[in-house]
């Protein structure tokens, strides 16, 4: 697939972006692997899987973990999580020690088990605390500080513009707004009136994030929000071309078609052979499952091949599956 020329994107601190068009952060899938190659097809930035400063970074940092920076591409970003302002502000020194370029903080992330440690969208809650923490990342942070964030804690409660105008106060480089508040979790439609209400509010670049599954989408969102730029997450999720899609839809206002099987093949082998190389076999082979079930949302007939697949215990056997199914595609076709 052709990827187009990028456009200027938003500043963040000294770093000009390349495009308007992020990855969005997300437990368990931006490994190094994923976010290469979604910076391939375009994503203007690609923050690390969240970290919790409880966790410490220098502890969690090393070969094949999620802050392993050997062999990344574009700015490197780390995002951090945590209640206490103290240990988010040793994060902050520590993800920057291992040459992190951004810190984002997550004050997004509805997961139950993040939220009892009162870290995440929990944090939206309690104003204060939300302050003291990004005060402290801000003030020991020599790299750009962003954050991540929701609308509010519940319907009832839409607080969003005060703590994006609160970030801005104590130095925040850039937002990204989740179009659903803590409660609503995934559920439902995205809201993009507060989005839209933060972006008025304040004048660090706002990035909108939520339901964008297409070009269409991201512009709908763009043109609703007012945002700077969006964010993609799930509709990431086995389809990492959507990046020079939706850059080509800003630029052009043409819809790049889906690649070709042929296409789709490679870039499938091309993120697999990462995984593994990236993981080693025994945790590469298990990683590559999730990964390839996603893409199958995009292929004809998968049943059969799936369940082969997520069955297979070595990289060998993936990969000669991956050869044999596209292999029947493209005489069918």
């Amino acid at each position: 697939m052709t990827i187009t020329a990028p456009a200027p994107g938003p500043i963040i601190g000294p770093h000009q972006l390349s495009g308007p068009v992020i990855l969005a952060p997300m437990a368990g899938i931006t490994d190094v692997p994923f976010r290469n190659l979604c910076q391939q097809f375009g994503a203007a930035l690609a923050a690390t899987e969240m970290t919790l400063a409880s966790h410490g970074i220098k502890r969690t940092a090393g070969p094949g973990s999620r802050l392993d920076f050997q062999g990344t591409h574009g700015l490197r970003a780390v995002q951090i999580a945590g209640s206490d302002p103290a240990q988010m502000a040793v994060a902050a020194r520590e993800a920057v020690d291992l040459g992190a370029q951004i810190i984002d903080i997550n004050m997004g992330c509805p997961a139950k088990k993040v939220c009892k440690k009162l870290a995440g969208s929990a944090l939206l809650k309690d104003e204060k605390l939300v302050e003291e923490i990004l005060s402290a990342v801000v003030d020991t942070s020599p790299v750009p500080v962003t954050l991540k964030m929701r609308t509010g804690w519940d319907r009832d409660h839409r607080n969003g513009v005060r703590i994006a105008q609160l970030a801005e106060s104590v130095g925040i480089a850039a937002l990204a707004v989740h179009g659903r508040t803590r409660a609503c979790r995934f559920k439902g439609q995205a809201e993009y009136k507060t989005i839209r209400e933060i972006k008025s509010a304040v004048s660090v670049p706002v990035f909108a994030n939520g339901d964008i599954n297409s070009p269409e989408d991201a512009a709908n969102v763009m043109k609703i929000t007012g945002a700077d730029g969006v964010m993609i997450g799930r509709g990431a999720q086995g389809r990492p071309w959507i990046f020079s899609q939706v850059k080509h839809y800003f630029s052009k206002k043409v819809l790049l078609p889906m690649p070709s099987l042929a296409s789709r093949r490679d870039i499938i082998q091309i993120h697999l052979d990462a995984i593994y190389r990236f993981y080693g076999e025994q945790i590469g082979v298990q990683v590559a499952k999730k990964h390839l079930s996603w893409y199958c949302e995009s292929l004809p007939n998968t049943e059969e091949f799936r369940f082969k697949f997520v069955t297979a215990n070595c990289s060998s056997e993936q990969m000669q599956l991956i050869i044999n199914f596209f292999k029947y595609c493209l005489k069918e076709n």
